[in-house]
């Protein structure tokens, strides 16, 4: 309720560092209503599951330091890449299915294969979660074995139903908008 708060100087500073997600600030009673939000609450709008995540900023000492961490844990994106910290919004999303693209971002064809799939999720945006997994990152190296995947198979697909675990693998030469759009409705058949 008070623009000029420490809260808010919070929150502006925080919105200066990640210029990516988009920040809006909001004294208004009716747009409070609207969203069902309290006062003193920052709330993220994730689009690509159309969920939400509330951080309620009462009787909380809250910094820019938190409240970035709020926001990386909770964003998703796109294309979410899965790290330690953006593993919690993956596994709290609203999605079932998950497609990760488990590969080597130094590798030199990384931009080309990233462009790709961004496009092959759009085709899918709201019904599957994608999911990049750098695979140099040691954290993930589990996510490989859990696919029963190799380095020197990768890079490669992977999709995952979460309520049951079925999954399928497939792997790679060239990634194709074509070819990920038809390995998901191969599964989702």
């Amino acid at each position: 309720q008070e623009p000029q708060s420490s809260e808010a100087s919070q929150f502006r500073l925080v919105a200066g560092r990640i210029p990516e997600v988009p920040f809006g600030l909001s004294t208004s009673p009716e747009v409070l209503s609207h969203y069902g939000v309290a006062a003193n609450t920052v709330t993220l709008f994730r689009t690509v599951d159309n969920d939400r995540r509330d951080l309620d900023l009462n009787n909380k000492d809250i910094d820019a330091e938190k409240l970035t961490r709020f926001i990386r844990i909770n964003e998703l994106r796109l294309v979410t890449e899965y790290n330690p910290v953006t593993a919690i919004g993956v596994m709290q999303s609203s999605f079932d299915l998950n497609l990760l693209l488990i590969t080597d971002k130094t590798s030199p064809k990384h931009p080309e294969r990233m462009r790709t799939f961004r496009a092959a999720a759009e085709l899918f945006k709201g019904k599957i979660l994608f999911v990049l997994i750098d695979i140099n990152l040691k954290s993930n190296e589990r996510v490989a074995d859990f696919f029963k995947l190799k380095r020197s198979q990768l890079p490669a697909l992977a999709i995952f139903h979460v309520p049951d675990e079925e999954q399928d693998v497939l792997t790679l030469d060239e990634l194709s908008i074509d070819g990920v759009q038809d390995f998901c409705n191969h599964f989702l058949q």
